[in-house]
């Protein structure tokens, strides 16, 4: 298995090699910057959640509802995107979606009833995950022009992004601008990165399709088994980025000034985590690394439910940031590399399980808040990093 797979990828390599126009370090850059677009495009809608459920006037229960919708977008998605991506490539597909994605962003500024609010949240989601098979196709392919892992240092580049965005958002905050023109800010910073970018990314052609090709076919062995894992990072990530907000206003009762401390923690310490994490996987191991992942999500997640205070929250949610910081890039890793499925299908599969998290997670943290309280919620996604680390020892193709 070892064999075959580095075989395709010395294949890969020698189709893409003698068409590239740009270095494999512009490559990387290029790459790098649409992860950051991406990851500032949500961070924007993450940082002015609080506001719009306040402008709103929805119940917890209610804004897990809405939340709904977004995930639910990406899996509209599923069955179409992997195939769209291996057929036309990745390149065409992220360079049409990318623009389409941040616009879509700035339609959420526009959301003045609660069924809005869910109709431009899954148009978002639908286009979010077009931008997402393709960005993350791009970086398993930029990889294989380097030999060694560089797919964490790809989600760095999001979560920089994403603290970058909290940043942005507290200054909006703080000069009441409305999210409307805030997210409008954002769409001119991203379309200059896509104009100065595009040009540089993996030219990867796209291939034939089968002819009575399957619309989707549901991941199965080590794809499903990748795609548990990534469900449970997710299903984290999903509940610190929708309501890690509300948690610091409801339950740390923090300052207006400093209810995005908690996103903002998260956020610096998953991007921090990322940009090590290829050396710290090079020396512990993928398997290692995921195991520890998983203790530290949970570590940092009980940390905050039992000590709901401003500086005990921060630290737990700064080390849910790390615990996340390497799980879903080494999972899409692994994926891409698969030597059995096309890397956009292999990760497009991959994804449907684990944005099922995504989807699951917000509004189960909505529920169990409506029903007893958001800490208990919290404590329950907490639970999910025990089992990413049993999880993991199940699994053979992480080594």
């Amino acid at each position: 298995m070892e064999e075959s797979t580095t075989n395709q990828e010395s294949s890969n390599q020698a189709e893409i090699k003698p068409v590239l126009r740009s270095s494999p370090n512009r490559i990387r850059l290029a790459v790098s910057l649409f992860y950051f677009g991406q990851g500032i495009a949500f961070a924007s809608w993450a940082s002015r959640i609080p506001e719009i459920k306040h402008s709103l006037n929805l119940s917890d229960g209610e804004l897990g509802s809405i939340l709904l919708a977004l995930p639910l977008g990406q899996l509209i998605t599923m069955p179409v995107s992997g195939r769209l991506v291996t057929r036309y490539g990745s390149k065409k597909i992220l360079t049409i979606t990318a623009p389409l994605y941040v616009l879509a962003l700035s339609n959420l500024g526009l959301a003045t009833a609660p069924w809005h609010l869910a109709v431009f949240l899954l148009i978002f989601g639908i286009v979010g995950n077009m931008c997402n098979i393709a960005v993350n196709t791009q970086g398993s392919e930029a990889e294989k022009l380097f030999g060694r892992p560089i797919m964490t240092s790809f989600h760095g580049a999001w979560s920089i992004a994403g603290f970058t965005g909290a940043l942005i958002g507290l200054l909006m905050i703080n000069l009441h601008i409305v999210p409307y023109h805030h997210f409008w800010i954002i769409v001119g910073i991203i379309f200059i990165n896509i104009f100065l970018n595009y040009k540089h990314l993996v030219p990867g052609k796209g291939a034939k399709a089968e002819r009575k090709p399957k619309l989707f076919r549901m991941p199965e062995g080590a794809l499903l088994q990748l795609g548990m894992i990534g469900f449970c990072s997710m299903a984290t990530e999903g509940a610190m980025f929708d309501w890690s907000g509300v948690y610091f206003k409801d339950i740390v009762k923090a300052p207006s000034s400093l209810v995005i401390l908690g996103y903002a923690s998260f956020m610096v310490m998953m991007a921090t985590g990322r940009f090590v994490g290829d050396k710290i996987i090079a020396r512990l191991g993928r398997k290692k690394t995921i195991q520890i992942s998983g203790l530290i999500i949970s570590s940092g997640m009980f940390l905050s439910v039992f000590f709901p205070y401003i500086l005990t929250a921060t630290f737990g949610f700064m080390l849910v940031g790390v615990g996340v910081s390497s799980i879903v890039p080494t999972v899409y890793s692994v994926a891409g590399k698969n030597g059995k499925v096309a890397p956009g299908m292999a990760i497009a599969m991959v994804s449907s399980v684990s944005y099922l998290g995504f989807l699951m997670g917000p509004p189960l943290i909505g529920y169990i808040s409506a029903l007893s309280s958001l800490r208990y919620s919290y404590a329950v996604i907490g639970c999910f990093g025990l089992f990413v680390s049993f999880l993991v020892t199940k699994i053979r193709v992480i080594e």
